[in-house]
């Protein structure tokens, strides 16, 4: 992925309503969701959705099919995938294994203390 691709990427999510309409897509996974179906769901006017959806499907975020007068939206979860393997491809200098490493440190730090700084209602 170039630079570019990813600048481009970021500055569609960068709006709130934008990475809520993502994550539920991401959700709905193969299925999606037509646009007045997310516009129900997240509480917001269809026309807004509409704009949003537009952007992100021009970013290449979400793929739109034609269902008769209703459009199917559905998040491209290659392309995030490539996004998150274009951030780490450099990990902790060409050895992601210690990322693995680093990664379960930060969402459990509790399993990283050692067993004498653990309280006793850890134990």
């Amino acid at each position: 992925m170039e630079n570019k691709t990813a600048t481009q990427i970021f500055e569609s999510l960068s709006s709130s309503i934008r990475l809520d309409i993502y994550r539920l897509l991401v959700r709905q996974g193969l299925e999606g969701m037509v646009a007045g179906q997310i516009a129900g769901t997240l509480n917001l006017p269809p026309n807004n959705v509409s704009f949003h959806l537009k952007g992100m499907s021009h970013a290449g975020l979400v793929s739109v099919e034609q269902e008769g007068r209703y459009q199917r939206y559905r998040a491209n979860l290659t392309l995030m995938l490539e996004l998150i393997a274009y951030l780490t491809e450099e990990c902790c200098a060409g050895h992601p294994e210690q990322c693995v490493d680093m990664h379960a440190d930060s969402c459990c730090p509790e399993a990283a203390l050692p067993p004498s700084s653990k309280t006793d209602t850890e134990n």
